[in-house]
C-alpha cells in the first residue's frame, strides 16, 4: 500500500534550497502544475510554499548557508523532535540543527545519518506537511543513495521504526504496511564527490513526456526514463540550478486509464 497522507515517522514534506528561487518556482510550476504561495511573509526569510490545486506539496527556499548544496531535502514527520534527535545521536547520526520552533507551524531539526545523508525532522503544530501524495505532481517516493547500505539498514529502523524489505535489486522502506521509499547503493557510476543523499520522486502522468518537457526548459537527464520490474517507469533529472529529483509513473495507474 502506498502512502496517501502524512504519517508519523514517514516522509511528510520536501524543500528545495537554491540560489535562484524565482527561476525554480517557474520551472516546477511549468513541469508539475504547482502554484507559488503569494502570501510570503517577511519573517519567512524567502521561504515559498508551492501548492497543487489547494494542497501544499513542497517549498522553494534560498540557500541559507554557503555550505548548503543546491538540492532537495526530505522531511520526516515525528511526534517529538527532541526525542527523535536523541535517537539519531544514539544511533550514530548527527544533529546539524537542534530542534527549533518555526513560528506557530511546528518544530524542525536538521540531521544526518552516519554516512552523511541529510534530512529534516518535522514536528507538526499548525502545519502538517504535504496535502497530497502519490498523485501526479506530488511526492510519491523517497530514495536514499548511500555507500553504507548495511549501516543505513540499521540506523533508520532504530530511529524511525521502519521495516526493511530486501531483494537482489533493491531495498524498500515501509511503515505500518505503507511503502514509501527505498535505498540505492552508490556504485562507481556516482562520482566520488557526490555525497550520500535523499532523493525525492514526484508522480507524473507520463514519464517520457515529463522528461522531454523538463529538457526543453533547461533540465539535464541523469537517468533516462526506464521501465522497472512491475511496470513502474522512472527517470532522474537535474533542474537548471543543479538540484536532482526523480519522477515516476506507476503501471497500475496507466492500466486504470486504458
Amino acid at each position: 500500500m502506498k502512502q496517501t497522507s502524512v504519517t508519523t515517522n514517514a516522509p511528510c514534506w520536501v524543500e528545495l534550497g537554491t540560489d535562484d528561487p524565482p527561476a525554480a518556482r517557474t520551472f516546477y510550476a511549468e513541469l508539475f502544475g504547482w502554484r507559488a504561495d503569494s502570501d510570503v511573509r517577511p519573517e519567512d526569510d524567502g521561504y515559498t510554499q508551492m501548492s497543487l490545486g489547494d494542497a501544499p506539496v513542497a517549498a522553494v527556499t534560498p540557500r541559507y548557508a554557503p555550505q548548503q548544496p543546491t538540492a532537495w531535502t526530505v522531511a520526516f514527520a515525528v511526534a517529538d523532535a527532541e526525542v527523535t534527535a536523541t535517537k539519531i545521536k544514539a544511533a550514530g547520526g548527527k544533529v546539524l540543527k537542534e530542534p527549533a520552533d518555526v513560528l506557530d507551524l511546528g518544530r524542525f531539526s536538521v540531521a544526518a545519518d552516519p554516512s552523511g545523508a541529510v534530512f529534516i525532522l518535522w514536528q507538526a503544530r499548525g502545519f502538517k506537511g504535504a496535502g497530497v501524495f502519490n498523485e501526479p505532481g506530488s511526492l510519491g517516493w523517497v530514495e536514499l543513495a548511500t555507500r553504507d547500505a548495511a549501516g543505513s539498514a540499521v540506523f533508520y529502523p532504530e530511529v524511525f521504526g521502519w521495516s526493511v524489505a530486501r531483494s537482489e535489486r533493491y531495498t524498500q522502506w515501509g511503515l505500518d504496511g505503507q511503502d514509501f521509499g527505498g535505498m540505492l547503493v552508490m556504485n562507481d557510476s556516482f562520482p566520488p564527490q557526490v555525497p550520500p543523499h535523499w532523493l525525492p520522486y514526484f508522480s507524473v502522468a507520463d514519464a517520457d513526456n515529463t522528461v522531454s518537457r523538463a529538457v526543453a526548459m533547461g533540465a539535464g537527464v541523469l537517468m533516462p526514463a526506464v521501465s522497472m520490474p512491475g511496470g513502474r517507469r522512472i527517470a532522474v533529472l537535474r533542474d537548471a540550478q543543479g538540484a536532482a529529483f526523480g519522477i515516476y509513473r506507476d503501471a497500475a495507474e496507466a492500466e486504470a486509464e486504458n
